[in-house]
Order: structure tokens, then C-alpha cells, then sequence
């Protein structure tokens, strides 16, 4: 069968590209660059959910490449709104360049994956059989056609994939824009990053501070919305030509330096830009063998949201679904069926009601009107009551950047699954894991210890992305060996039932379960979210479980709720 292509080696295409060597699908990635990953501004925020990603995909060295963060604090004027410890909860803050290196480096090492630089596309012909690809040369107009089984448009916001295949993608242009800034420093809160509203000294509505890797620091600056054209010419050798000059930057670096350490403090200026935040949401996440993930699919970035962790996301979701489409040769003119309808359902779900919490906040967050700014100034606790949204977006948790639950009908088609409540004001079958038991089917499982088959101990998030996974509640497991319960109580039916599912399975058990009691076996995805539970080793349920989740005959009665 021809590999997938996928269009862009960013972040979010590599992490495609590797996704599917991990279920041994091979690929072809068209990068219209060069391949070099030039050093910038620009970084990415990693939460635990998204480094244990990026690790199994074969960056391993995602942590030692970023700076942890040990504290986040608010702070308003001259006094600190909210603090959150971050001891417990990894978050990691490094450059994009050095994320995108370690992805192509994982990405070459492997003989699924060929990278192609210089390649322009220009042309998207599907038939029943496959895509068609031509790309051009951006130089010497060179035109190859290239053949695969389905297409994967990670091109980012300007997406040419989008524009071929004539999805919309509507939004707002313009809902936040900073000046963001690289700069070598140490400043007094070492480990800790700062988002500071009305600080004391004069010209900034709010800056903010977050720790890099090797004595950096990004900071950035809240710029009010639209680009006003200079009131004076413009100096040719400003970091933001045509927005702002170079000695404006520098006011901007000194006075923020100066508020924070009570005097200038030796610094390093090295990378600057201006970042306006948009709001767009892709009409169709999927047109026949095609498929959208990341900024060609969705803009967030407002109140400081991570749309990385979002692209991540649709790679985890969308790649083994491609893998079983491409293994299981699910075939017909639209091949998968609700299997890869499936990514639409729950991935534009899921991105719809984050945009939609965005725009409900961004009035308590962002107040436009004076007579709201006049209000805000005046009333701390106003501010103080919504200052948790502000971490939420940092962070990556809460509305703006928690892990979604995917409460629906088989593979992800909408639905309403029995019991279990949506997020309010979001798609249909949209929810937050952290909002639903560990049990609902839909939701992100918790990472807890395992122990697989052959007696090695592992982390559950360490085992996903390559099969589906049966997990066993088996307390005590860990006091003996594995060959004593291997071929012990429900472990030789359990191993049975795996090799007849229709799908790979790997049999794994774990001590305890949230909301589980022993002897529960729960059925999970590759992405990590739960398919269903069922009591014991009920051959049947499972069967019926497996096949809803690949799209494949309706479950029977037995068989418990699952996505």
C-alpha cells in the first residue's frame, strides 16, 4: 500500500510523521524549506501530557532540552494575585527550534520516514485508490508527482492543502498581539514564570516572564489589537520594522528589567518579533483521503493558550486511525468510514469549545470598553476572580488547555454517551477528562505504574500510541513475580481475548485504577483515551468494544458505552 504523505515539517508534521512509523505505516514528508530549523523566538510550553508524547515518539531529550518551571505567579501592580506551585507538575518551557531539531533528528533515524525539503505543493488529485501529489521545486520549477494512500495537511496557517481542497476557515483575524522577546538575564524569580497585569512602571498594560533553558527568558508584552502604521520613518534595522524601532524595544527591555530587579540589570538581547493571536477554526477537518491537524486546522493563542498542544492532540487522534485504515485496508471511496470521520467529530469538537471558553472569557479578561478598563483598574478582586484563568491558559489546563474527553458514539462519530454530562457551551460529545471518573469512556486515563506481560514495571502513557491496550486491576500483582500470575486467575483468558480482538492489543496490569475495582478490564486507544470497561474478561463485550472503536459492526448487548 502507498505511504501517507504528510505536507509540513513543523512540529506538528514531524510529530505525524514519526506518530505513524510508531504503528510501522510509512510516510512521506513534503517540507517546502530547507530543512534547517533557524533559531527564533518562538517556544513552546509542554505539559506532562505532551512530553510523554513527544518522548515515546522519540524525543527523548525533551526535558533535558527545556527549563522547568517550578512556579507560576499574577501579579497586579505591586502585589502578587495568585501563586501556583508547580513542583508536582511538570511544565516544561523550551525554544521551538530546538523542539523541531529533536523531532527531525527522531524523524531521520528512522527508515519509515522520508523527508523531502524544496517541495512545493501545487496540486491534490484523490480518486477511490489514493492522493496524488504534485510538488514544485521553489527554485530550479521542477515539478514530481508523488503517490500515497492519504494526505495530511500540517502546513500551517497559511495552509496550502487547506486552499487546494476549498475548506474554509473562518475566525477572527486579530483577538491578542504581543511583542515577544529572547533575552539572556538573570532575574530575581529564577524558576519561576510571571505574568504581570498593570505593573508599576509606565507604558506596559501587562509583561510577563518565562523561563528557557541555558539562562534565557522569553518575555513578551500585551500590544493593543491592530498594526497602526508609525508616526515616524521607519529605522530599516528595527527588530519590528514598520510596527515599532529598535529604540522603542529597548525602552520597553530596560524599563521591564528595571521594574523587576530595581535596577538595570546586564542583559542580552537576542531574537525579537510581533505575534498577533487569531481565532479560526477549520470548516472540515477531513475531505476524502485528506485530512487537516494543527494551524491548518485551528488558531488559538489568545490569554497565552499553547495551539501546539492542541496540533499534538490531532496527531495522537488522528494516527492510529490512519494506521488501522492502512493495516486493515478499510476500504470504499471513503475509506475508514467512521473510523477517520471519527478525528473530525472529536478533534473540531473538542478545538470548537475551547474558542468558544475563549470568547466567553476574554470580556472578564480582556474588557475593551472604558467604562470596563475603568472598572478593572479599580476593583483588584474583580481581577483576582478570574486571575485562575489566566494560569489556566499558561498552562495548559482548565477550558483553555486541559485534555479533552471524547464522550461519543463509536470512533468518535457525535453523540451523547449515557451518563455522562458535556462541557457546557461546547460541541456535541465534548468534555474535559478532569471533569468526568477515570472510568467514563472518552476520557484521558490517568498515567499510573504498570507492569506488562513479561514482568517489566513501565508507566501506562510510556505503553500508548503503538496498539491498544487491555489493562487489568489486579491488586498485589506487584508483591509477586510475573511468572506466578501470568498463568494465574483471569491473565491466560485475558492474553487470549487480546490476540483475537481486531486490533493489536497488549495486555497490561496495574495495582489500582481510580474508581476501579479488582478484576476490572478496561479497553484504551492508542491516543490514551478509554474505549470501556468491563468487569472481569468478557470475551464478547471486548469484541464488541475493539470493533466500535475501529468503526467496524455495532457492539452487543452486553458491551458497555464507548467511544
Amino acid at each position: 500500500m502507498d505511504p501517507v504523505i504528510v505536507v509540513g515539517a513543523g512540529p506538528v508534521g514531524l510529530a505525524m510523521a514519526l506518530a505513524l512509523a510508531r504503528h510501522d505505516v510509512p510516510s512521506i514528508v513534503l517540507d517546502q524549506g530547507s530543512g534547517l530549523c533557524p533559531e527564533g523566538p518562538r517556544s513552546a510550553v509542554l505539559g506532562t501530557e505532551s512530553t510523554a508524547f513527544l518522548e515515546r515518539l522519540g524525543y527523548l531529550r525533551a526535558t533535558s532540552d527545556a527549563a522547568r518551571w517550578e512556579r507560576l505567579s499574577v501579579w497586579r501592580r505591586r502585589q502578587e494575585v495568585l501563586g501556583v506551585d508547580l513542583t508536582d507538575h511538570p511544565v516544561l518551557h523550551l525554544p521551538q527550534h530546538r523542539l523541531q531539531r529533536g523531532l527531525r533528528d527522531a524523524a531521520s533515524a528512522t527508515g519509515l520516514i522520508q523527508l523531502v525539503p524544496h517541495s512545493r505543493v501545487e496540486e491534490i488529485d484523490q480518486d477511490q485508490d489514493g492522493v496524488s501529489v504534485r510538488g514544485r521545486h521553489p527554485q530550479n520549477g521542477t515539478d514530481t508527482w508523488w503517490r500515497a494512500s492519504h494526505l495530511v495537511g500540517c502546513d500551517g496557517a497559511r495552509s496550502t492543502v487547506r486552499k487546494l481542497l476549498g475548506i474554509r476557515f473562518p475566525g477572527r483575524p486579530a483577538v491578542d498581539r504581543h511583542a515577544i522577546a529572547t533575552v539572556r538575564v538573570d532575574l530575581p524569580f529564577a524558576g519561576e514564570a510571571r505574568l504581570h497585569r498593570e505593573p508599576p512602571w509606565r507604558g506596559d498594560r501587562e509583561a510577563s516572564a518565562r523561563p528557557l533553558p541555558d539562562g534565557l527568558w522569553r518575555l513578551d508584552w500585551r500590544l493593543p489589537i491592530g498594526r497602526p502604521a508609525p508616526s515616524e520613518p521607519v529605522d530599516p534595522h528595527a527588530t519590528w520594522p514598520g510596527l515599532v524601532t529598535g529604540d522603542t524595544l529597548l525602552t520597553r527591555v530596560k524599563a521591564t528589567l528595571t521594574g523587576w530587579c530595581g535596577q538595570l540589570p546586564r542583559y542580552e538581547l537576542l531574537a525579537a518579533a510581533d505575534h498577533t493571536a487569531q481565532q479560526r477554526l477549520a470548516a472540515r477537518f477531513r475531505s476524502g483521503r485528506c485530512f487537516l491537524a494543527g494551524d491548518a486546522a485551528h488558531l488559538h493563542g489568545a490569554l497565552g493558550m499553547q495551539n501546539l498542544a492542541d496540533g499534538l492532540r490531532d496527531v495522537d487522534n488522528l494516527a492510529w486511525r490512519l494506521a488501522v485504515a492502512w493495516h486493515l485496508h478499510v476500504g470504499g471511496p471513503q475509506p475508514g468510514g467512521s473510523l477517520l470521520d471519527g478525528y473530525e467529530a472529536e478533534r473540531r469538537g473538542a478545538v470548537g469549545a475551547r474558542l468558544r471558553a475563549v470568547d466567553q472569557a476574554m470580556p472578564l479578561l480582556r474588557p475593551l470598553r472604558g467604562w470596563q478598563q475603568t472598572r478593572r483598574s479599580l476593583l483588584t478582586g474583580s481581577f483576582r476572580k478570574h486571575a485562575p484563568l489566566l494560569t489556566d491558559g499558561l498552562l495548559g489546563t482548565g477550558r483553555f488547555g486541559g485534555a479533552p474527553a471524547y464522550p461519543a458514539a463509536p470512533s468518535g462519530v457525535p453523540g451523547r454517551a449515557a451518563g455522562v454530562p458535556v462541557q457546557r457551551g461546547g460541541g456535541r460529545g465534548t468534555a474535559l477528562s478532569e471533569q468526568l471518573p477515570a472510568t467514563a469512556p472518552g476520557v484521558l486515563v490517568p498515567n499510573l505504574p504498570v507492569v506488562t506481560t513479561e514482568g517489566v514495571p513501565d508507566q501506562l502513557y510510556a505503553r500508548l500510541g503503538a496498539t491498544f491496550l487491555l489493562l487489568l486491576v489486579a491488586p498485589g500483582t506487584a508483591v509477586w513475580s510475573a511468572d506466578h500470575w501470568m498463568g494465574a486467575g483471569l491473565m491466560p483468558r485475558l492474553a487470549e481475548v487480546a490476540t483475537a480482538l481486531p486490533v493489536p492489543t497488549e495486555v497490561l496490569v496495574t495495582e489500582e485504577y481510580p474508581g476501579a475495582g479488582a478484576h476490572t478490564v478496561l479497553l484504551i486507544r492508542p491516543d490514551g483515551h478509554l474505549v470501556g470497561v468491563t468487569q472481569g474478561c468478557k470475551a464478547e463485550d471486548l469484541q464488541a468494544l475493539a470493533d466500535r472503536a475501529r468503526g467496524g459492526p455495532t457492539p452487543l448487548a452486553g458491551a458497555e458505552q464507548s467511544v
